[in-house]
């Protein structure tokens, strides 16, 4: 199986391309919304847009018609097939049929090449979406993406009330709130509001750990129990008494009295490098 070959078990049904529930489809109907999002891309004519979720193509038309090349990546097969005739087959336009979530962009996107995404993410599927995007190689220039409004407020949230996906998307961004999207702007409607979130991406991450890998595997940990003292979760999230993880939090300069949620990014490394410098980090990579 390809990175762009559909996973087992999500088939699609020929001959229809009505609204599948179990991929929470809801199709972007406000030509209002769909500006908002386009003047948010700061589209130029020589740009290459990744689309992810086109569905009926309502903001992939106005694409089309405006940059270089637009590669839609959308799950649903039916939609997938039938979205080239919908829009008159433009020769800039190239629909894959893909999840997202396991996608790789360097079969379709050459090395060294920039690129904007603009996705229209189903619930259920926004963090890990977003999440490889930002990770991956080629990266993109900047996303703008629509997510649930709560996952929204997460992303950009500042120290004080930031969790696991703050951390995750201002590692690799700078991320804006463009606008909420009432539930009316769907068809059909959600039960929740969305918002437009514009991500434009660090040309290096916001802090220089040796491994990502290692540096979320601490966050995590850290968040492990949120409304716990810090010291408390993060010993509980690596596994080693709490006197442990106290001193981890004193050599990394940060009082282990303080919640999770406080702490920013350039805490949450110098909370890494003494944790990968000690006997515990040897000990897991052991």
């Amino acid at each position: 199986m390809t990175s762009f070959e559909r996973p087992a078990g999500n088939s699609p049904v020929g001959g229809r391309t009505s609204t599948r529930k179990s991929l929470g489809q809801h199709f972007l109907a406000d030509s209002r919304i769909a500006g908002r999002i386009l003047a948010a891309v700061d589209l130029s004519p020589h740009d290459l847009i990744v689309e992810v979720g086109p569905g009926r193509g309502v903001l992939t038309k106005r694409l089309v018609d405006r940059v270089k090349r637009v590669v839609a990546i959308e799950l649903d097969g039916e939609l997938a097939a039938a979205l080239p005739a919908r829009l008159d087959h433009p020769a800039n336009l190239t629909c894959v049929e893909a999840d997202a979530r396991v996608a790789d962009l360097a079969e379709v996107i050459a090395p060294d090449t920039s690129y904007k995404v603009v996705a229209n993410l189903p619930y259920y599927a926004a963090n890990p979406i977003i999440r490889r995007l930002l990770e991956s190689d080629p990266k993109p220039e900047l996303l703008v993406v629509m997510v649930q409004q709560e996952v929204a407020k997460n992303m950009v949230a500042q120290p004080g009330n930031m969790g696991i996906l703050s951390v995750a998307t201002q590692f690799y961004a700078k991320a804006k709130v463009v606008c909420s999207v009432p539930p009316k702007s769907f068809r059909p409607p959600p039960k929740v509001t969305s918002a437009v979130v514009r991500l434009d991406t660090l040309p290096a991450p916001a802090a220089d750990v040796a491994s990502e890998e290692d540096f979320f595997t601490v966050v995590r940990a850290g968040f492990c129990a949120p409304r716990k003292q810090l010291r408390n979760s993060l010993s509980q999230g690596l596994r080693i008494e709490n006197s442990e993880g106290g001193l981890i939090l004193k050599e990394a300069g940060i009082d282990a009295t303080r919640r999770p949620q406080t702490l920013d990014i350039s805490e949450w490394a110098s909370v890494y490098q003494v944790w990968a410098k000690s006997p515990l980090a040897v000990a897991k990579e052991g």
